[in-house]
C-alpha cells in the first residue's frame, strides 16, 4: 500500500540509488509478450530485479500495441492510474515500450507524463535511459534494419512452464493499407536459425513442451537468401521439429500470399508440428482485399485453403476478419460471410475497422461506414463464427486426441486443461496428470469454445 509513503527530497537521491524492482505490463499480440521477455532479460542483466507485484515496483514498463484505437486508449487510461501511484511514490519511473512508443513518441511524454519512451528496436538502450537524470524524459525510437535480439535469452514472464514463444523475425514489409506495423516495427529481418534452435533446445531442457514461432509474417522468414545454404520458413520448421519429438511446434502469423506447398508438406511430415494454421482472411471480397493491399484475391485464398485441407489431415484453421473497412458494401460483407461458411473456421479474431493515422487507408480512403453499421456487421460475423465453432467442436465428440496439459482449469480445481494439435481447449479430470504431460483424451461433450473429455 502506497498511501502512507512519504519521501523527502533529501532522501529521494538515496532511494534512486537502490531502486531495483521492475514491473512489466504487456498489451497486444504474442510478439509483444515475446518482446517483454527480451526487456526482462536486458534489465535483469543490468542489475535490476523483476517483480509481479505492482506495489513493489520502482520502475513500471508498459509494452504497448497500436493496431487499434481501443488498444491505445486502454494504455492511456492505465498510464493515468500509474501517474496517480507516482504521486504517492515520487521516485517511481514510468516507461512506454513498443508500437505505441514508436508511433506517438514525444506525445506520450507531453500528455501522459512518462519518463521513458522506447521503440521496439531500442530495448538495449533501456539501462542507459534508466541511469539518466529524472529531469528529462528519455526517448529512443530509432528503427533498425538489423536488430533481432538474437543474442539475448528471454526471461519467461507469466508462464505456465509448458508453452513458450520464440521470436524468429522482426518487422513487416507487406504494408496492408489499414496497418501501422510496418511503421512501428520497421523492415523485415530474420534471425539466425542456429540461435532459434539453441533457444528451443534450452526451453525443452527447462521442461517446456510447446513453442510458438513468432513473426509479423512468419512465412517470409529467410536466412542467407540466394545462397546455397538458404533457409526458408519450411526448412526452419523442420529444424525446430527435430530438436525433440516431444516438443510441439506452432507458428503465428501466416500471410496467405506466402504460405507454400513446401511448408504444408513439412507440417504433414512431422507429427510434432501441430495441425493448425492461423490464416488471416480479413475480407471475403476481392475488391476489399485490393483496397486493403492484401496481395491476394478471394480465389487465391480459397486455393490456399484447399491445399491445406488436401495436404494436412484434420488441420484446424483460424482467421482474422475486419468488419466495415472503407467503402465496404453489403455485398462485400456477405462475401465474407460466404467465405466463412465455405472454409468452416474453427475460430477467429474479429474486429471493427479502426482507422490508424499515417496508414495508406487513412490517407486515401474515407472511413465512411457508420460505427453502428460496422458493429451490426461485426455482430453478424461473430454470431456466424459461434455457429461454425460449435459445428466444428461437435464433429470432435467421440474422437480421441493427444492433449498437452497446460494447467489447472480456472473453473474447477479438480480438472485440468490442455490443447489438441488443432489448438482446441480440452477440459478433463486431473487424476495423476501434471502440466507438461501428454494425455490421450476422448471427447464426450462440447460448447462452441471448449471440448470436454475423459482421459484414456
Amino acid at each position: 500500500n502506497w498511501d502512507d509513503v512519504s519521501v523527502s527530497k533529501a532522501n529521494l537521491k538515496e532511494i534512486e540509488k537502490v531502486m531495483k524492482n521492475v514491473y512489466i505490463e504487456t498489451y497486444g499480440c504474442q510478439m509483444n509478450q515475446a518482446d517483454s521477455e527480451v526487456v526482462g532479460a536486458i534489465v535483469k542483466t543490468a542489475g535490476y530485479d523483476l517483480t509481479n507485484d505492482l506495489y513493489e515496483a520502482d520502475i513500471i514498463f508498459v509494452n504497448t500495441c497500436s493496431i487499434r484505437e481501443n488498444a491505445e486508449l486502454r494504455v492511456k487510461k492505465r498510464l493515468i492510474e500509474f501517474d496517480g501511484l507516482r504521486k504517492k511514490k515520487n521516485w517511481l519511473k514510468i516507461g512506454v515500450l513498443g508500437c505505441m512508443a514508436e508511433r506517438l513518441q514525444t506525445q506520450l511524454v507531453e500528455e501522459c507524463k512518462v519518463d521513458m519512451v522506447v521503440g521496439p528496436d531500442a530495448y538495449r538502450d533501456i539501462p542507459e535511459l534508466l541511469s539518466q537524470s529524472n529531469k528529462k524524459a528519455g526517448i529512443s525510437v530509432e528503427l533498425s534494419t538489423e536488430e533481432t535480439y538474437a543474442d539475448i535469452v528471454p526471461i519467461k514472464l507469466d508462464t505456465n512452464g509448458v508453452t513458450a514463444f520464440i521470436s524468429i523475425m522482426r518487422g513487416c514489409e507487406d504494408f496492408c493499407s489499414y496497418c501501422v506495423v510496418p511503421y512501428t516495427r520497421g523492415r523485415e529481418r530474420s534471425r539466425d536459425p542456429q540461435t532459434i534452435i539453441a533457444e528451443a533446445k534450452d526451453l525443452f531442457s527447462k521442461g517446456y513442451r510447446e513453442v510458438t514461432l513468432l513473426g509479423q509474417n512468419v512465412n517470409s522468414y529467410i536466412w542467407n537468401k540466394g545462397k546455397e545454404d538458404e533457409i526458408n520458413f519450411a526448412k526452419l520448421m523442420a529444424m525446430v521439429a527435430e530438436v525433440n519429438p516431444l516438443l510441439r511446434i506452432r507458428f503465428s502469423t501466416s500471410h496467405p500470399k506466402d504460405i507454400s506447398q513446401e511448408l504444408l508438406d513439412t507440417i504433414a511430415k512431422y507429427e510434432n508440428i501441430c495441425n493448425f494454421i492461423h490464416l488471416p482472411l480479413q475480407s471475403g471480397s476481392t475488391r476489399m482485399l485490393q483496397l486493403m493491399n492484401r496481395k491476394y484475391t478471394r480465389e487465391d485464398y480459397m486455393a490456399k485453403i484447399t491445399a491445406i485441407k488436401n495436404t494436412i489431415k484434420d488441420c484446424g484453421i483460424a482467421t482474422d476478419i475486419i468488419a466495415g473497412f472503407c467503402s465496404e458494401t453489403l455485398e462485400d460483407h456477405n462475401n465474407t460471410l460466404e467465405m466463412m461458411r465455405w472454409v468452416g473456421y474453427d475460430s477467429a479474431y474479429m474486429f471493427n475497422y479502426s482507422q490508424r493515422s499515417n496508414t495508406l487507408a487513412a490517407k486515401k480512403y474515407p472511413d465512411d461506414i457508420p460505427y453502428e453499421e460496422k458493429t451490426r456487421r461485426l455482430e453478424e460475423i461473430i454470431e456466424l463464427q459461434r455457429e461454425l465453432s460449435l459445428q466444428s467442436n461437435r464433429k470432435d465428440v467421440g474422437k480421441e486426441f493427444e492433449v498437452l496439459v497446460e494447467g489447472q482449469s480456472k473453473r474447477n480445481d479438480k480438472q485440468l486443461f490442455g490443447r489438441t494439435s488443432q489448438n482446441k481447449v480440452v477440459i478433463f479430470d486431473c487424476k495423476d496428470f501434471k502440466p507438461g504431460d501428454y494425455v490421450k483424451v476422448k471427447i464426450v461433450d462440447c460448447t462452441s469454445a471448449t471440448l470436454f473429455g475423459e482421459s484414456l
